[in-house]
């Protein structure tokens, strides 16, 4: 990897669901500034990583640092205000809010005014709404969503929807992007748009992504550095050049015997 302050540490994590082990004493560093690719077959334990990294699960053992802090010290809600901000497979906006409104949901999560402000109406509630306003409207324009601004995010095409829910994670200005298989439901010219986004957004924003997607060829097209799991342990780090020619992950793909895979430098 290159020579970067790291932003993510994810040290020893280890997840467990009764007797079956979802990820094995997993860590990895991932500096800030880069697109990290996180790959592997069905049940490899992305996800798990992931549900991780947004506390919607609690590791059985190790800790997840963002910048030197344990993220599992602190509460739920709280994540989107240290700076990570997650898409979801499985689309999860408000289908009648407009695509704008969309958005600004995101906005609120980093809103400064609190509950009883905005229940109030007080004058710097108004102040913050321009705000969120104002950072709807760039995203808009960054997603080249601003033509479909006004209309129910329900009734647009999948691949805009998918770019709604993109903006909503980006409102909340992350410095850490969790992008969870991001290329689904995707045709060609979508998934080809999808990597010009990723890498457009690593560049003008500054920020660091960790990638989740089954669609290996973007991974390799986007990232800077990538990670292999294969039940629930890392087989293998490096360049996308490194990962495609390392034994370990050609057998998780292609379903060779796991112990007629040559050891590798990079392997875990």
């Amino acid at each position: 990897m290159e020579d970067r302050a790291t932003l993510l540490s994810v040290r020893g994590v280890g997840v467990r669901f009764g007797g079956i082990v979802a990820l094995d004493s997993v860590s990895l560093d991932v500096p800030r500034g880069i697109v990290c690719g996180l790959i592997g077959p069905n049940g490899a334990g992305k996800t798990t990583l992931f549900n991780c990294l947004s506390r919607l699960y609690e590791p059985s053992v190790g800790d997840i640092l963002l910048d030197g802090r344990s993220i599992l010290k602190q509460p739920v809600h709280a994540m989107a205000g240290l700076g990570i901000g997650r898409t979801f497979q499985n689309l999860a906006m408000f289908r009648t809010l407009s695509v704008r409104r969309n958005i600004m949901v995101g906005a609120h999560s980093g809103s400064r005014a609190g509950f009883l402000a905005s229940a109030l109406r007080l004058p710097r509630v108004k102040a913050e709404e321009t705000r969120l306003a104002s950072e709807a409207d760039r995203i808009l324009e960054l997603l080249d969503l601003v033509s479909v601004a006004e209309r129910p995010a329900g009734d647009l095409p999948f691949g805009i929807q998918k770019r709604v829910e993109l903006g909503r994670a980006l409102a909340s200005r992350p410095r850490l992007l969790l992008l969870d298989e991001p290329a689904a439901g995707l045709n060609h010219e979508e998934l080809s748009g999808l990597a010009e986004t990723i890498i457009n957004l690593r560049n003008s924003l500054g920020l660091t992504v960790l990638l989740v997607e089954h669609h290996v060829s973007l991974v390799m097209a986007v990232s800077d550095h990538v990670v292999a799991l294969n039940f629930g342990r890392k087989i293998a780090e490096g360049s996308p050049a490194d990962i495609q020619a390392h034994p370990e992950v050609i057998a998780a793909y292609l379903g060779a015997p796991r112990d007629k895979a040559e050891p590798h430098g990079a392997a875990a």
